[in-house]
């Protein structure tokens, strides 16, 4: 693993010497080409924090200490709840202010604000949304009154900070956007702006929009028995789902752990599909989805996460089955990687723990957010992983200049114009029009003036669609756009003492919907699915839904007390790593039909059970190395077929040999994990991506196809097939297939059977067609091997997978959109890095679009519930926001070798830990 030598070593005191010489270096070497004038040493420490002495900060009550420690990660101290969190956001402020502002422009759809005309098209599609107006209507109406009183002083915090820090003393990012939009001035922070954040996180955890969109996309090309072949049932006899029992009463509508199902449905809501499934949708309503998934692709991509790569581990061990005879948990969310880390570590700790001041925990949360988000107290610990329920639908809506449609009736849409301010340029006005399933995302791409000209709808035999006219619009109804008490939740957590006020803390979690695993000092663990989560009068979520028929709208949400929950079950551990939640024939409920298909949560089951057979114990340094776990479940299930292809080239059988004597691990060193992958990627590019339409397939990659229509003849008039070229239209890192556990279960179900027509191909002029299972995977491994040798080198010996499995950590906006000798200055690496997709070790890549890194287990944590001094903690980048600050990416080696860091907790050990303390006074 190379070192990253822009990087800066966590022991502050012998670092400083060698910092300022890599400032100077780098000075040096852009003096002449703008920025090095500007760029002092003065200009790029200036934003640096005060980590020593003592500051005023107006509105305290008393003194607050903050300590941190040899990695700069701070563990306040303070009287009061408020000059707890007032604190918390002066000391964000410090860090991570420029990430907090870019932020808080983006859920605001202001985004061209900052950063100019590029951004109006982004900008316009989340006024649209309106996450900003939601958050608003949440403070004003929904949150509690002490949750409202926190945010406040929050806000005091940060913008006490903002009073004496402006352009480059708040971080270099500002002298850079001087260059573009000069004069800009952050405003004051608000309660709304920490609100909008958790919209933000709802969109990327939003469950399975991006399959819906696909699904209807692929009908353009497949049939509706090939696309269900491409979405295959989840296998609930082989993966475990996170609840193994368990029922809801039918009376009380409440859910018994220990229940028995009656008889359960699987799911309300019937079958009928809109816009694919039973007759396919025609190219108009595939212009029309086309262009809003690349709207839905843009969005994601400021965010940080994207996609299908979202995910996470989290399991919990009971004490007897640990070394310490207490519960060991962990947790390891995944989340695309950003710089700074979406996470902030700190602790949050009352003076005196009492009913007036009840804060005592540590963990992570988001800059621009007070409170702790995953993490532990000094009674329980809680960890979370994404659900993954259906929570969104898309719905086809007929539309005219004056309203739309709804049950034989045109109904005026609900309107209100925005305006979107643009540095350097003319503000532009939109029109956001609502119907009652939600605002009108078609509205924002050009590409949508021709929505659905040609879109006959399949829909079930009593169901009539209206004369499409000029086509149907597109209508989103999320639960996120519903006002909710969300932040309220995160206060109760922080101050749980037991399973109890653990439940009562995750009623509120209403989005995102998350499954939070619990453990507790006593030697308690549980579990709870929270969320607001829609029931459908008609219709399964799979595909858009029409939106004149009022039998698909949302009749009501599953009751909480319906949501599945255990505690202390008998098998000793709980697992959550977005598998099924529930055996979906022993709940009434339609949670989703799109989970993960269960190979991570199987791979950590089958360690767990593997380890504690025979009276086995599982240490705080097993919990560890399981979250390394680099074992490639695709690899077990493939290998054995690749090795029994009769490879007749030697070049290629060099490199077959490699899987010989492979344990199917991804060690970032090891060639035979590099060769396979690339087999992976190529068998699955033969067998499907070249069979998906272009709206699926990366972006610039061209095939001469078939039409997708059905006009015209299929040949010329000499008898040969008339082929038309098709480029792909997606970034590489949303494109299909991915090669995530649903293509192993695809893969999976035809692996057997070498005559399926999944594994038939058409020729080239240079490859000719594969007619069954084995010639598939012999020319998939002589792609791989052609590949592998154009990307690193003839001699196999020298191949490694780390080599192409690559970390490069890219700042927030500047990092990836600035001047190209800006993006060298604030970005860091790469990292050659171990794991996979759908490893335990959750190092994602997109196998359609190439080897690189896109996300990554972007924090982790153990809790010792024996002893909470002995967890463990570390971060993918550091506590810092700032370039070239010790902290800016000092946890990053450590994380790529699975290394933890000491997470002091209680007075005497954050105490031992310190390096740094600033006193805080009124």
């Amino acid at each position: 693993m190379p070192a990253n030598t822009t990087g800066s070593s966590p022991k502050k005191k012998k670092s400083r010497r060698l910092r300022l010489i890599v400032i100077a270096v780098v000075l040096l070497l852009v003096g002449g080409v703008g920025y090095g004038a500007y760029w002092s040493i003065s200009t790029v420490r200036a934003s640096f924090p005060e980590t020593t002495g003592s500051l005023q900060l107006k509105g305290l009550s008393g003194p607050v200490q903050v300590k941190r420690d040899g990695y700069g990660i701070p563990q306040i101290y303070a009287g009061t709840p408020e000059d707890l969190f007032r604190a918390q956001g002066f000391v964000q402020a410090q860090d991570r202010f420029w990430e907090m502002d870019v932020r808080r422009h983006m859920t605001a759809g202001r985004l061209s604000e900052m950063f100019g005309s590029g951004q109006v098209e982004t900008d316009a599609f989340l006024r649209t949304m309106g996450w900003h107006r939601v958050a608003k209507q949440e403070y004003d109406t929904k949150v509690s009154a002490a949750t409202k009183k926190y945010l406040r002083a929050y806000s005091d915090g940060v913008n006490a900070y903002l009073k004496d820090h402006q352009g480059d003393a708040l971080s270099v990012e500002y002298a850079a956007l001087d260059f573009k939009n000069d004069g800009y001035k952050p405003e004051k922070w608000t309660p709304v702006d920490s609100l909008a954040w958790l919209k933000a996180m709802a969109w990327d955890l939003r469950g399975n929009m991006q399959d819906e969109v696909d699904r209807a996309l692929a009908s353009n090309r497949l049939s509706a028995k090939q696309i269900d072949e491409l979405y295959p049932s989840y296998p609930y006899s082989r993966n475990k789902p996170i609840v193994q029992g368990g029922a809801v009463n039918e009376l009380t509508d409440e859910f018994d752990p220990k229940g028995t199902p009656a008889g359960s449905t699987g799911g309300t809501g019937g079958t009928g599909t809109v816009g694919g499934g039973a007759t396919g949708a025609t190219q108009g309503l595939q212009t029309q989805l086309s262009s809003l998934s690349k709207t839905l692709d843009d969005v994601p991509a400021l965010l940080g996460p994207n996609g299908t790569g979202i995910g996470s581990n989290s399991w919990v061990v009971s004490g007897k089955y640990t070394t310490t005879g207490k519960p060991l948990l962990a947790n390891d969310p995944h989340l695309a990687p950003q710089l700074p880390s979406v996470w902030y570590q700190m602790g949050l700790h009352c003076k005196q723990v009492s009913s007036a001041c009840p804060y005592d925990t540590a963990g992570f949360t988001f800059a621009g957010l007070p409170g702790v988000v995953i993490g532990h107290n000094q009674d329980i610990s809680w960890g979370m992983t994404n659900l993954g329920a259906d929570v969104s639908d898309l719905y086809l809506e007929k539309v005219t200049s004056d309203g739309y449609l709804y049950d034989g009736k045109q109904v005026p849409f609900t309107t209100r114009e925005e305006t979107i301010k643009v540095a350097g340029g003319a503000s532009r006005k939109i029109i956001v029009r609502t119907t009652n399933n939600g605002p009108i995302v078609s509205d924002r791409d050009d590409e949508f003036a021709d929505v659905g000209k040609s879109a006959p709808v399949g829909t079930g035999a009593d169901d009539v669609a209206p004369d499409r006219g000029d086509g149907y619009a597109v209508a989103l109804k999320w639960t996120a756009l519903t006002p909710s008490n969300t932040m309220d939740s995160v206060f109760k957590l922080n101050t749980a003492k037991n399973f109890s006020d653990f439940r009562k803390a995750a009623r509120d979690f209403a989005v995102p919907s998350q499954n939070l695993i619990y453990a507790d000092t006593k030697g308690n663990i549980g579990y709870q699915a929270p969320g607001r989560i829609p029931v459908r009068s008609k219709g399964d979520g799979r595909y858009p839904a029409p939106g004149w028929d009022s039998r698909y709208k949302w009749s009501k949400y599953i009751p909480q007390s319906a949501l599945p929950w255990e505690l202390n079950p008998d098998r000793g551990y709980i697992v959550t790593a977005n598998q099924a939640v529930i055996d979906k024939k022993n709940y009434p409920y339609l949670l989703t039909d799109d989970w993960g298909y269960g190979a991570r949560s199987q791979r950590i089951t089958d360690l767990i059970e593997s380890k504690v057979k025979d009276g086995g114990k599982i240490s705080t340094d097993d919990m560890q190395s399981l979250q390394m776990d680099n074992s490639s479940e695709i690899a077990k299930l493939l290998t054995p077929y690749l090795l029994k292809v009769d490879v007749k080239d030697d070049y290629v059988r060099q490199a077959q040999k490699l899987l010989e004597s492979w344990d199917y691990t991804q060690d970032s060193d090891s060639a035979a994990a590099a060769y396979f992958n690339a087999v992976w990627r190529n068998t699955l590019k033969l067998a499907f991506g070249d069979k998906l339409p272009k709206e699926l397939r990366v972006k610039g990659e061209c095939l001469r196809v078939r039409p997708a229509d059905d006009s015209g003849p299929l040949e010329d008039l000499n008898g040969n097939a008339r082929l038309v070229r098709e480029c792909g239209k997606r970034d590489p890192d949303m494109a299909q297939p991915d090669g995530g556990d649903r293509w192993y279960e695809v893969v999976r179900t035809i692996i057997k059977d070498p005559k399926n027509d999944w594994w038939k191909t058409a020729g080239t002029r240079n490859r000719p067609g594969a007619t069954n299972r084995d010639e598939l995977l012999a020319q998939a491994m002589r792609a791989a091997r052609s590949e592998l040798t154009a990307k690193l080198g003839k001699d196999i010996n020298s191949w490694s997978w780390g080599r192409l499995h690559r970390l490069t950590l890219k700042n927030q906006t500047l990092g990836t959109d600035g001047p190209g000798v800006v993006q060298w200055l604030l970005n860091r690496g790469p990292w050659n890095l171990s794991g996979g997709e759908a490893a335990v070790n959750a190092t994602g890549w997109n196998a359609a679009g190439g080897y690189d890194v896109t996300w990554v287990p972007s924090m982790r944590m153990v809790v010792n519930l024996d002893n909470l001094d002995k967890s463990r903690w570390i971060n993918l980048t550091g506590a810092s926001g700032h370039a070239y600050n010790a902290h800016y990416t000092d946890q990053t080696e450590k994380w790529a070798k699975g290394e933890l860091l000491p997470w002091a907790f209680n007075k005497s050990a954050v105490d031992k830990s310190t390096e740094d303390e600033l006193a805080l006074t009124p």
